[in-house]
């Protein structure tokens, strides 16, 4: 047995309360939230990450008809990470003002304007051979993957470029050539 085997998770669940500006982790821990913005094509949040020795604050994206998240960390110093963003593979569910993401485990590290990687897939796999994810989800979630990876690979790993193209322009606090 792998250790990615012996790590096998069901896909995880996370909770942004729009309403309550409060975002639930996949381990239950509620944490506030000091911005949400709803758009027609996604949701915002901004919020610090208190406890967290790798990074201070974050900004996610929530793209459902991409079946994206997109986060921004902001590292602290000796924790930097050579990648701009951060791209979750997720299935979105909105039920007023609350957002249920379900992470399908395969993630992209997007260097804008240089390159994306895809990581995870023996996790994703792993899941599946143990039946803690069920293929359909399992092929869509590698659909999703590839289709991003397309995307920005035929934008120049320009994520705004490529998003641009989809009437989706997002704005962080931290990019402002992002939108």
């Amino acid at each position: 047995m792998t250790g990615t085997e012996e790590a096998i998770h069901p896909p995880k669940t996370e909770t942004f309360d729009v309403s309550a500006r409060t975002n639930t982790d996949p381990k239950g821990i509620v944490r506030d939230v000091e911005e949400y913005r709803v758009r027609p094509f996604g949701l915002y949040m901004a919020r610090p990450a208190p406890g967290r020795p790798q990074f201070r604050y974050l900004e996610s994206w929530l793209l459902p008809d991409l079946g994206l998240r997109v986060t921004d960390f902001w590292f602290n110093p000796g924790h930097e990470r050579e990648q701009d963003f951060y791209l979750d593979v997720v299935e979105v569910e909105i039920h007023g003002d609350t957002w249920l993401t379900t992470d399908l485990y395969l993630d992209l590290v997007l260097r804008n304007g240089r390159g994306v990687a895809v990581l995870d897939t023996d996790e994703l796999l792993a899941a599946v051979r143990a039946g803690a994810l069920a293929e359909n989800r399992a092929c869509r979630a590698l659909e999703t993957a590839y289709t991003a990876v397309d995307a920005l690979a035929g934008h120049g790993y320009d994520l705004a470029e490529w998003l641009s193209t989809l009437d989706i322009e997002l704005h962080w606090r931290r990019h402002p050539a992002q939108g």
